[in-house]
């Protein structure tokens, strides 16, 4: 007779346990065990219990390859899932092989569980093993598919609705319940003041203060006292939300026509704009795609758009000062160049529209399509091309954790025809437009920080945090990718030998970069740098770039002012026009304004079963190894935190975004 103890662990969700009938089989290469009801005395499947049981055979089953999970009603009138986390099973010869699961499981239903290390498909050599994984990938292919949201940009999921996903896939009941608390007290909030369903335009400045009562950050304190001096507003293009278009200015666009004697007045005293330049003080940021795009109808009137330049220099108190706007692409009598030196509400209305158009940029394109969307593509690449045996499976799923629940949703309450992007200048046919420029000239380096760091010229420019902090980030994930890929993958010909691992990075080509070679982005992997510079790239679009364009957003977009997304009078055309009342009346009405600071709010919140970079709480490799690089990798981004939070210490504004403890390991907001 043979003895297999098996631990059984009920997951920590709401409402987890349940009373049903738990049956199990064992299934080795020597034979199965009997099927065999896991009873003990007493209540055996509570959340967050761990139950431990004996399965006897008359024989050795030799080795475990399969455990057959069976759930059958206790009561017959309601269903009562359970969320089965794993099932540890010790064998007579002492070994530990675990098989895990983390799955809602419903009545009737049964799974069948892989268990030891991970394996690659080259690997199998027991046809059991090898049916299996080819049926768990036909049903994976058939439940997750793509299609095409528009054409020119990555595809996304098939599915039209949150509920139509497996409920492991889906928010919690815990997330769920917070997401709409936040939203049943914002609206409660606002009917309160009388906020909402007002077309009438704000009568001061002062007003818009009191949108948020109690919601207020030290930040978005700073932002709305601070939001018109000169030197924060270059501060913004390198640490806030969108850090990602401003680029060192080599020479003067010619459709940009900045003198020397515009600018003898802001630069220091014996140089000249020219010398500036040589010496790289000089930085540009050009919204030039967004050029010729038509923005949305409002009132019977078509909004108006500037794809503008802004002219920055860095200062001898190393401070990025802007000192010259132009608001339209082509020069003209009615496109002035907009100075410091004008009248004071000339020059704020000049930034005012700059700011239009890039946090139109920030929430179109760096946001919710080069975050958001690719994080979805990797999502559903990993979920129909590798099967949960698989080592990147195991590695990546926690990476993609709630992004296609948060993307199915987001795609009608944000995105959409009706959504809060829908409302700002470009309007949804705009955004759209917006992205699908950007998407054909997106290219691997761009994601790449390193790469996009180096060409955009910004190696030395100084409190450029983003940066500093993004760098040392790119450089701890990729050692800890380095490690795993190395682990399973020790040779090129193990990556050329995994048909699933070139069939992933198939469809993402295809998918996700629309088969464009011409970007660079791989097609196919021939050696274990390139999977490990992608999977770098992957995981640090999801968890470190996602956390430097979403965490600020309310910090920095709740004081509208700051941030409009929509501007509803047309831009300047001639100097010395412009006052605090014409501002007041460009600026969103009452309820635009309150549904863009509750979006900038929603998608900042922090969420009770969040989790962070580098953790792991779901137990999916048997691989002590595995275990020993996570701790590597945890201690690594430990350090980072506390050189962080000493750097912060000593500035007047903290860049707090890419400290690890505030970065998720995934889209999950």
């Amino acid at each position: 007779m043979a003895e297999y103890k098996l631990e059984v662990t009920t997951g920590n969700l709401k409402q987890a346990g349940t009373w049903d009938h738990i049956y199990v089989t064992l299934f080795g290469s020597k034979g199965q065990s009997d099927r065999t009801e896991l009873d003990n005395f007493g209540l055996d499947f509570t959340t967050g219990a761990m139950g431990t049981y004996t399965i006897e055979t008359s024989l050795p089953l030799g080795t475990l390859l399969l455990v057959k999970v069976e759930k059958d009603p206790f009561f017959l009138l309601s269903e009562d899932e359970w969320y089965f986390s794993k099932v540890v099973v010790m064998t007579p010869e002492g070994d530990r092989v675990l098989f895990p699961c983390y799955r809602w499981i419903s009545r009737g239903e049964l799974v069948e569980l892989r268990g030891g290390r991970a394996m690659k498909d080259f690997e199998e050599v027991v046809p059991l093993l090898i049916e299996h994984r080819r049926k768990e990938l036909t049903h994976k292919k058939s439940l997750y598919q793509w299609k095409t949201l528009t054409e020119g940009i990555c595809d996304i999921v098939s599915f039209n609705d949150v509920s139509e996903l497996p409920a492991e896939i889906r928010f919690t009941d815990v997330r769920e319940t917070e997401i709409l608390d936040t939203k049943r007290i914002m609206a409660l909030e606002f009917k309160l003041k009388g906020l909402i369903g007002s077309t009438e335009q704000w009568e001061n400045m002062e007003d818009m203060k009191n949108i948020f009562w109690c919601e207020k950050t030290e930040m978005s304190e700073y932002v709305t006292e601070h939001w018109k001096e000169d030197d924060f507003y270059g501060y913004q293009f390198l640490n806030g939300v969108n850090p990602i278009l401003i680029k060192r200015c080599s020479e003067l666009p010619s459709n940009f026509p900045v003198t020397e004697e515009m600018m003898k007045p802001f630069l220091e005293e014996g140089t000249c704009l020219q010398r500036e330049i040589e010496k790289g003080h000089v930085f540009i940021y050009d919204q030039k795609k967004m050029d010729g795009i038509s923005a949305r109808l409002y009132n019977e009137k078509h909004l108006h758009v500037t794809p503008g330049l802004c002219l920055f220099y860095l200062n001898s108190e190393s401070k990025l000062m802007p000192i010259a706007i132009q608001l339209h692409q082509q020069p003209s009598a009615e496109n002035p160049i907009f100075l410091p030196s004008d009248l004071d509400t000339d020059w704020l209305l000049a930034k005012m529209f700059i700011k239009n158009a890039d946090i139109m940029d920030h929430e179109a394109v760096h946001h919710l399509m080069n975050t958001h969307f690719l994080g979805e593509v990797l999502a559903v690449a990993t979920l129909r091309c590798f099967p949960e045996i698989h080592p990147l499976y195991k590695l990546l799923f926690p990476n993609f954790r709630y992004t296609l629940p948060l993307n199915i949703g987001g795609r009608k309450s944000l995105f959409g025809p009706n959504g809060s992007l829908s409302k700002s200048s470009l309007g949804y046919d705009g955004i759209l437009e917006l992205m699908r420029r950007y998407f054909a000239e997106m290219t691997y380096s761009t994601l790449c920080l390193p790469e996009s760091i180096t060409s955009r010229g910004l190696e030395s420019i100084p409190n450029f945090y983003y940066r500093d902090d993004g760098l040392k980030l790119w450089n701890i994930i990729n050692s800890f990718v380095k490690e795993v890929a190395e682990y399973f993958y020790p040779s090129d010909s193990d990556v050329c030998k995994d048909t699933e691992l070139q069939e992933w990075i198939n469809e993402i080509f295809v998918h996700g970069f629309l088969g464009n070679k011409d970007a660079g982005f791989p097609a196919c992997f021939h050696t274990t740098k390139e999977v490990i510079k992608f999977i770098t790239m992957m995981i640090f679009t999801v968890t470190v770039q996602h956390a430097a364009v979403n965490n600020g957003q309310f910090d920095y977009y709740s004081w509208i002012p700051n941030a409009p997304l929509l501007l509803r009078k047309p831009p300047p055309t001639a100097k010395g026009q412009s006052s605090m009342e014409s501002i007041l009346e460009t600026l969103p009405n009452t309820t635009e304004a309150v549904s863009f600071a509750a979006m900038a709010k929603l998608l900042s919140e922090n969420f009770s079963d969040m989790v962070f970079l580098g953790r792991y709480p779901e137990e999916r490799f048997e691989e002590p190894a595995f275990q020993h690089m996570v701790q590597k990798f945890q201690n690594e981004l430990s350090h980072l935190g506390d050189a962080i939070q000493m750097r912060n210490s000593q500035l007047e504004i903290p860049y707090t975004y890419l400290h690890p403890a505030n970065i998720e390991n995934s889209i999950a907001r």
